[in-house]
């Protein structure tokens, strides 16, 4: 017998013979259609495997050291400033105060710092057990209004209930991360060895994102910096102490909407425990000074925020950057044991193929 040769668009042709055939439901002969285009597929071998489990540790191995040398050499200070111990400072603040609070409580912490801190030093709160990232949470926003947007100002979206609408006002900003803004402050004292205190220069300026600062978030009016008119059909939210347009009324370029701490705290975090940027401390202009010299401290705290109800945690972080940013040694430690397993992975591929390698285990195959 001869086999005859098979073409798809003769039996297309011969299906579609006839106003009631039923036309074939065969792909196309076609490279494309039929999986017959070009494919590329690696032959893993001995010789191109093991120099690249070599190369990946070797190159891995460094990077990872230097990582965590660069992060180990970041100076970082922490201090928790909750008032959960009854010997705190804070304790008297942390059991008394709540939001509904009209008078301000103050409380002064005393740390000492062991070694200098050199160039800028950057001071964040840290907060703990605050799930910024909750669904609802997160949505409880009308980024229209905080982008200026005047008809949303009056009328917010109603992602923002509860929080949408005070004294049959509409709430500026609405929602429930405007709502929960952290409102403590904090103030850093030097204690000179003669028993004087100096009070440190804290930048509150340049701690938000410029794409924040310049885009996303804008007063309505425009040019209009009399802010307390353009918000004056509007009702502050519900735990705050003051309107919006009194955050920083001494400067007009950090009040309203484009307040850098309020910007930031919109920022919300992925994690329950989370710092956000507070203040800067800028290195002094001799250069010679460190900027935090070591010795003794006190953070002066007014307690405005309250964390008993989620049985949090308040703290205040100092810390000094370098070109990778803050201190974070998992990337470094990452990087390590990924090095070191590829490297082991290849000495134990390189033991096996030495050993086994040159047998020949090529069986017959039978006709």
């Amino acid at each position: 017998m001869m086999a005859a040769s098979y073409n798809a668009k003769d039996e297309d042709a011969v299906g579609s013979g006839g106003p009631g055939a039923v036309k074939s439901k065969k792909p196309d002969n076609t490279a494309f259609k039929q999986q017959r285009l070009p494919a590329w597929q690696p032959i893993l071998t001995a010789g191109t495997v093991l120099p690249a489990f070599f190369m990946i540790g070797l190159i891995f191995i460094p990077i990872g050291i230097g990582l965590l040398v660069t992060s180990n050499n970041i100076k970082e200070f922490e201090i928790d400033y909750t008032g959960v111990d009854m010997f705190s400072p804070c304790f008297n603040c942390s059991q008394n105060y709540s939001w509904n609070s009209t008078s301000a409580c103050t409380c002064s912490v005393p740390f000492s710092l062991d070694q200098p801190f050199e160039s800028n030093v950057f001071m964040y709160y840290g907060l703990s057990n605050f799930y910024q990232n909750h669904r609802r949470y997160v949505k409880s926003r009308d980024d229209s209004q905080l982008n200026g947007d005047k008809s949303s100002l009056l009328n917010p979206s109603k992602e923002c209930e509860p929080y949408r609408t005070s004294d049959k006002k509409s709430i500026a900003p609405c929602g429930a991360i405007a709502n929960s803004l952290f409102n403590d402050t904090l103030e850093l004292c030097y204690i000179h060895p003669n028993g004087s205190r100096i009070t440190i220069h804290l930048v509150k300026t340049g701690i938000a994102w410029w794409t924040d600062k310049h885009v996303k978030f804008r007063n309505p009016g425009g040019n209009n910096n009399n802010l307390s008119i353009v918000f004056q059909e509007t009702s502050k939210p519900v735990n705050w102490h003051k309107p919006v347009y009194e955050l920083d009324p001494s400067d007009p370029e950090n009040n309203g909407f484009i307040n850098e701490d309020f910007i930031v705290w919109m920022r919300t975090a992925a994690l329950p425990t989370f710092r956000k940027l507070y203040r800067i401390i800028q290195k002094k202009k001799d250069n010679m000074t460190p900027t935090l010299p070591p010795g003794n401290y006190s953070l002066e705290v007014t307690y405005n925020y309250p964390v008993r109800s989620f049985d949090g945690r308040k703290r205040m972080i100092l810390s000094t950057i370098s070109w990778m940013g803050g201190k974070n040694p998992f990337l470094g430690i990452a990087y390590i044991t990924v090095g070191s397993v590829c490297f082991f992975l290849g000495v134990v591929l390189l033991i096996i193929h030495h050993k086994y390698g040159n047998r020949n285990n090529n069986a017959d195959i039978p006709n």
